[in-house]
Order: structure tokens, then C-alpha cells, then sequence
């Protein structure tokens, strides 16, 4: 993935600031802690985002080996068309400049002839015909003009933010499967509250049923209890639906199998969270910082392609006996190279990385921004939630006792059929409305944790 792709996608996500629920991971229950980890082992963005990762460890490394010593083994055989050898006039001085140092040697005069018993050396050739080489070459930089250097740190900055990148899709995965978790409780909770209304209305349908035996109710109150039955039958059907639904989601998100999904019972309550005032930076944020460095480290890069440059280098010939006359049998040299003018390449790839530097500071900022204020409604909605599970108790106590004096007034024939109904209406309603408050709260912990970066899983 390209950096600067997984930042932009990363940074968006901080200004939707709308986030699944979330508890801290003491409080997770220990199913839903092993979801999480299987949704982080399952996920093809985080096995991406550590692909990225390693590939910026290889570039550090790459960095590191320019000042490793570069040896070549070299091997070649040629054959020309004829030996190399000098011009004939310059053959027939040679040889006669041989046969005056041996006459002086000898002790001849300069004009007396050459002694035909004294043999004389042939010229050799410069090259001959057959050529058989073999060598090894040293190439070895000691000084890149800190553009290794450079490199190498902006590769290590790189690789911090695609870390930073990662923990930030790790929360991003495990919100997924804790809000999915979450549903699924209340969905089950949604049943329980089913199988306590279905509980009441056959206890209605008794005292109907008898009611009308006595002649103390019409066939019209029947009635009544059966499109009660029909839309409790409703009630389930949408109950077995977001059931069925909810664990094809976990299945996608964990790869647990589907029937170990439909054997969780998970429940939502309500729990306390420590008022602290600790905030920490956000993973987003981090990646963004790292980011910046890096682009940072890539301008100093370009900048140093006018430092100049230092190596050293070296040769050597394992056989000799096709050398020519010319060629060395080993050598080694220092040699520097100094980039005075590029056509302003170098300039300008440094300022393109400076510029994309303050596009990250941008970012940084505006991010910083979101996120108090993403920490200030997370807050008051905390506070929203807990008074709202507060309220919705006392509705619970409210439509228990109202359902009981309805009951006891129905069977004392000073209640109709229809107060018994809406009764227990209000009865399932306020169960289900706790289990909804309990869940929203729920969120508004999450989000409250999310925006102060103290999230735990």
C-alpha cells in the first residue's frame, strides 16, 4: 500500500467521528476478547499494512549496504582474428637496438657484424590472439553525502507510521466486532423480552378463555388476543432474522464458524468507567507525525546529491599469461564524485518533499482539533447515556406496577382487554428500551475511550 494512501484513509476516519462500541479490555468478556484476536489474525488490510512494513525494514537495509564493499568476480575468454603486434619498422628497431646492447655487452665493436651464434629474443606480441581472463572487483563507498544516511532514517520513519497505521486498523477491526458482539446481545435480549411477553399473553388468553366460558367476555376479547399473538409471531420473525444476520457478519469479520456463533450468548449490562482526566495521542495522529518526519528526511535526501561523494576502488587479475603489455596485473584507486549542476533535479524533488511535509502538518493540526472536539461530545453523551439508563429503570418500575394493577382491575372486571394490552405493551417495551440504554452507554464509554486514545482490547 502506498503511505501516502493508508495516511489519507487513515486521517479521514478521524473526522468521521461516529465509532462502534467499545469497553476496556478488562471488562471484555473473554469470548469477545478471542473474536478480536482471530478478526486481527483473519484480516487482509492488517497482513497488508504488514507487508508495507517490511518492505520499508528492506529499504532500510538497502540504505544500510551502500557502505558494504561490492566485490565482482569477472571471467571471459575472446579470440581475434590474429595477434596484436607492432608495426614492422618498429619490430626492426627493436631488434636492433637488442643486437647493439649485446655487442656492447660482449664487448664488440659498434660497427663489426652481429655473432650469428648469439640467439636473439622475438618481440613479443601486445596481445595475443586467445585472450583467458579472470579478476575480481572492489567497489566500496565511504562517504554517500549523507544520502544514504537520509535514506535510511526516513525509511525507519516510514515504517513507524505504517505501524502507527496498523494499531489504528487493529481498533478499527476489533470496533467492528465489538459493536457487531454487541448487537448480537441485543438481539438476544430482544428475545428474552419476547419470551416474557409471550409468558404474559398466555396468561391472558386463560383468563379469556375463561372469562368468556362464564359469559364475562365477548368472542371479540379472543379475537383481540389472537392479532396479539400474531403480532408477537412478527416479533420473532424479525428476531430470527437479525440473529441469522448478525452472525454472517461475525463469520466475515473472525472466520468462526457459524455454529460456534450460534451458540454464544453474549449480554449486555451496564458497567462503571474510572473518571480520569489521561489523554493519550491517537495511533492516527502518531502515523501522521512519523509521516511528516519522514517526508522531512526525503527532502534532506534530495538536497545531498550535491555533497560530494567518496569510494574507493580495486582490481585484480588471477592470470597473467593473456595479459597484454598495457594491462596491470592489480590496482586500486579513491575517487570522488561531485554533482555540481543536475538541471535543478535535486532542488526540486527536495522542495516537492518539503511541500508534502506541510500537507502532513495540515493534517496533523486538523486532526488535533477533531479529536478534542470529538472528546467533548464523547463526554456529554457519556453523561447523556447514564442519566437516559437512569430514566428508563424508573420506566421499568412504572410499567410493572402499572401492568399489575391493570391485571388485578381486568380480573375484577373494572379493566378492559385492551388496558391489559397496552399494559403489557408498555411492559416489553421499557425491558427492551434498558437493554437499547444499556447498549447505547456502551457506545458512549467507546467513544469516550476511542477519542482519549486510552482504548484497550
Amino acid at each position: 500500500m502506498n503511505l501516502n494512501q493508508a495516511i489519507l484513509k487513515m486521517f479521514l476516519s478521524i473526522i468521521a467521528i461516529a465509532l462502534p462500541s467499545i469497553i476496556t479490555a478488562q471488562q471484555l468478556d473473554p469470548v469477545l476478547q478471542d473474536l478480536i484476536q482471530k478478526g486481527l489474525n483473519k484480516s487482509h488490510q492488517l497482513n497488508s499494512n504488514r507487508i508495507d512494513a517490511e518492505q520499508a525494514q528492506v529499504d532500510q537495509r538497502l540504505a544500510k549496504s551502500v557502505f558494504l564493499p561490492k566485490i565482482t568476480l569477472n571471467g571471459s575468454f575472446v579470440r581475434l582474428d590474429d595477434d596484436l603486434t607492432l608495426d614492422e619498422n618498429t619490430q626492426n628497431l627493436l631488434m636492433a637496438t637488442q643486437q647493439l646492447v649485446i655487442k656492447e655487452a660482449v664487448g664488440l665493436p659498434f660497427n663489426s657484424p652481429f655473432p650469428a651464434y648469439i640467439p636473439l629474443e622475438a618481440i613479443p606480441n601486445l596481445q595475443n590472439k586467445n585472450i583467458l581472463k579472470s579478476s575480481v572487483d572492489l567497489d566500496w563507498v565511504l562517504f554517500s553525502g549523507f544520502e544514504a544516511s537520509n535514506a535510511l532514517k526516513a525509511s525507519q520513519h516510514k515504517e513507524s507510521s505504517l505501524n502507527y497505521v496498523g494499531l489504528a486498523e487493529k481498533d478499527k477491526i476489533a470496533l467492528q466486532i465489538i459493536e457487531a458482539y454487541d448487537k448480537l446481545a441485543l438481539v438476544k435480549a430482544s428475545k428474552n423480552v419476547l419470551i416474557t411477553s409471550e409468558k404474559y399473553l398466555n396468561e391472558q388468553i386463560f383468563y379469556v378463555t375463561k372469562a368468556i366460558e362464564n359469559g364475562l367476555a365477548t368472542p371479540l376479547s379472543r379475537k383481540k388476543i389472537e392479532l396479539a399473538q400474531q403480532q408477537l409471531a412478527s416479533k420473532q420473525l424479525e428476531f430470527d432474522h437479525n440473529n441469522i444476520l448478525l452472525i454472517e457478519v461475525l463469520h466475515q469479520l473472525t472466520g468462526e464458524t457459524r455454529d460456534n456463533l450460534r451458540l454464544l450468548e453474549p449480554q449486555l449490562q451496564a458497567f462503571s468507567t474510572a473518571e480520569t482526566a489521561t489523554i493519550e495521542k491517537r495511533n492516527e495522529v502518531k502515523a501522521l507525525e512519523e509521516a511528516e518526519k519522514a517526508t522531512l528526511y526525503q527532502a534532506k535526501m534530495a538536497k545531498s546529491n550535491f555533497i560530494p561523494k567518496i569510494a574507493v576502488k580495486g582490481h585484480y587479475e588471477f592470470i597473467e599469461d593473456d595479459l597484454s603489455l598495457l594491462d596491470p596485473k592489480w590496482f586500486i584507486g579513491a575517487g570522488i564524485k561531485w554533482n555540481v549542476f543536475d538541471g535543478n533535479q535535486s532542488r526540486l524533488k527536495s522542495k516537492q518533499a518539503t511541500l508534502e511535509s506541510e500537507k502532513y502538518r495540515d493534517k496533523i493540526e486538523e486532526a488535533e482539533e477533531m479529536i478534542a472536539l470529538s472528546i467533548t461530545k464523547a463526554e456529554l453523551r457519556h453523561q447523556a447515556a447514564l442519566q437516559n439508563t437512569r430514566i428508563v429503570q424508573k420506566e421499568i418500575e412504572l410499567a410493572n406496577d402499572t401492568y399489575e394493577m391493570v391485571d388485578k382491575q381486568y380480573r375484577n372486571n373494572l379493566a378492559s382487554i385492551n388496558d391489559v394490552l397496552d399494559a403489557l405493551n408498555d411492559v416489553e417495551k421499557a425491558n427492551f428500551k434498558l437493554q437499547e440504554s444499556y447498549f447505547n452507554e456502551r457506545r458512549a464509554v467507546a467513544e469516550m475511550l476511542h477519542a482519549k486514545g486510552i482504548l484497550s482490547y
